[in-house]
């Protein structure tokens, strides 16, 4: 997630709603992923076997070690199998796994192999029930470092807490204080850290880069893998958008290398920085940062949600619905797949089901999969302000430590009938609960589709170039496969 951004942010960005052409830092191009295991295709995530596939799920954020407020209170909840299984029968395919550079990297040059063994729990149990795992370095505000004692913040300035991402050796703050403007994002600290990054102070982005390569090594044969995250809503640095436009996809360039050295031909999802979930719109690498084919362009979709405009009171500069096409634009820039790694987060306002139901239309428009923020979320978790409820789809009760029920409304909505795979491309997708309609086209004959449909009630399906259709109850819900050919079409109610 992202703290709002400040009115100086909105001044610096407003231009900058495309990559701008320029320099490229050069990847070497990957070699064709074999079968089995995702890429990407122009514009679609496909499984290399003909068919589309959408990847819906959730983010995971038990794994990260996140800075803990108040020490009674655990700032992550217990990761177990039962999460993947519930997740299942949501109908959701995938989770974004987010993970600390901190834990897995706290001395410099090794992968800590306890944290390393968590992941790969995860990335198992995540398998085992049918679910791919995007693994998302994660940050927010660079590091979990929080407000040394004694320090006096500025006039609109105040204390914070820390929160998550970077090892102690990787973070080069030169002794600037850590004092937020307007929310997490916006320190002098936590600038002075990312700008030393992107010009690579110390060789500490460089040694991401090569962090990326091993743990890509760990996992270069998994097929369950969808791919690498690279780093969560980068900052901004002191001298945007240089950092947030050419260094950043310099970055992405090194990391990309390692990463292919390493033997691992999964996807690359690359963010731009945090002026997109913060406004709506940013800027992106420069296009042509690498010449890898098998990448994904993944903002945060939270227009309206905790962007600035709402935060001030002020009408949307990016409307939810809008959203959707200025992302794709930027992604058609790097012909890529656009996939949203995280959206949602609409509080606890009365209009926040409006607000998911217009979302997951527009989604469905789009032809799209995303990661809903987030699974569960503890109690002393930094991002939930240690209140009432651990605020997440599966709700934990801070009084008692124990669960609260689910937010059973959103996931009404998230858990919606949607195709995970479709015979060549979808032309059209709209969907209510357990009724969908969907389209596709494609030149060779594939049985892979698989629709997802919620509910207990066994669907009736009709269909147009579609055969051998079935339907198959699943915990959650059924799964209808079939084969098709050329133009079809599919509805269940």
């Amino acid at each position: 997630m992202v703290a709002a951004a400040s009115v100086a942010v909105l001044a610096l960005a407003a231009s900058l709603v495309l990559p701008s052409t320029g320099a490229a830092s050069a990847a070497s191009a990957e070699a064709t992923p074999p079968a089995g295991m995702l890429r990407a295709e122009a514009s679609a995530i496909t499984d290399g076997a003909g068919n589309q596939v959408l990847l819906r799920g959730v983010n995971v954020n038990n794994l990260v070690d996140f800075y803990q407020p108040r020490p009674e209170v655990p700032a992550t909840t217990p990761l177990t199998e039962a999460d993947f299984a519930g997740m299942a029968e949501y109908g959701f395919t995938v989770s974004r796994l987010n993970i600390s550079w901190s834990a897995l990297e706290p001395e410099r040059g090794t992968l800590d192999p306890a944290y390393l063994a968590q992941i790969r729990d995860a990335v198992r149990w995540a398998a085992d029930n049918g679910i791919y795992t995007v693994l998302d370095m994660h940050q927010d505000g660079w590091w979990n470092g929080a407000t040394a004692e004694g320090t006096a913040c500025r006039p609109g300035t105040e204390t914070m807490w820390g929160y998550d991402g970077a090892p102690e050796w990787a973070t080069i703050t030169d002794a600037a204080p850590r004092c937020q403007f307007t929310g997490r994002d916006i320190s002098p600290a936590g600038n002075r850290a990312f700008q030393n990054f992107y010009f690579d102070t110390d060789g500490v982005q460089s040694a991401l880069a090569e962090t990326w390569g091993k743990l890509a090594a760990e996992f270069r044969d998994e097929p369950m893998v969808a791919g690498f995250d690279l780093l969560n809503e980068p900052g901004f640095g002191e001298t945007a958008p240089v950092t947030t436009s050419h260094m950043l996809g310099a970055f992405y360039g090194k990391a990309i290398e390692q990463i292919r050295a390493a033997g691992a031909p999964q996807i690359v999802f690359v963010e731009p920085s945090i002026f997109w979930s913060g406004l709506g719109f940013d800027t992106g690498p420069t296009a042509g940062f690498t010449t890898d084919r098998n990448i994904v362009f993944s903002p945060h979709l939270y227009a309206e949600s905790i962007t600035m405009d709402r935060s001030l009171g002020i009408p949307p500069i990016v409307g939810l619905e809008r959203q959707f096409g200025l992302a794709q634009r930027v992604a058609a820039e790097y012909d890529a797949p656009l996939w949203s790694g995280e959206y949602g987060y609409w509080g606890e306002d009365a209009d926040v089901l409006a607000r998911l139901t217009r979302y997951a239309d527009a989604e469905d428009a789009h032809l799209l999969g995303s990661a809903y923020w987030v699974w569960k979320q503890a109690c002393g978790d930094p991002q939930n302000g240690i209140q009432e409820f651990g605020n997440a789809l599966m709700m934990q009760d801070c009084v008692t430590g124990g669960d609260a029920p689910p937010k059973a409304d959103l996931l009404e909505i998230l858990s919606r009938a949607y195709p995970q795979h479709a015979p060549g491309r979808l032309t059209a997708l709209e969907a209510d609960g357990a009724a969908v309609q969907l389209a596709g086209s494609t030149d060779a004959r594939s049985c892979g589709l698989r629709v997802w449909v919620p509910g207990t009630a066994e669907p009736t399906v009709e269909a147009t170039g579609v055969t051998d259709v079935e339907a198959t109850a699943v915990p959650g819900g059924w799964i209808v496969t079939g084969c098709a050919g050329g133009e079809y079409s599919l509805s269940t109610r």
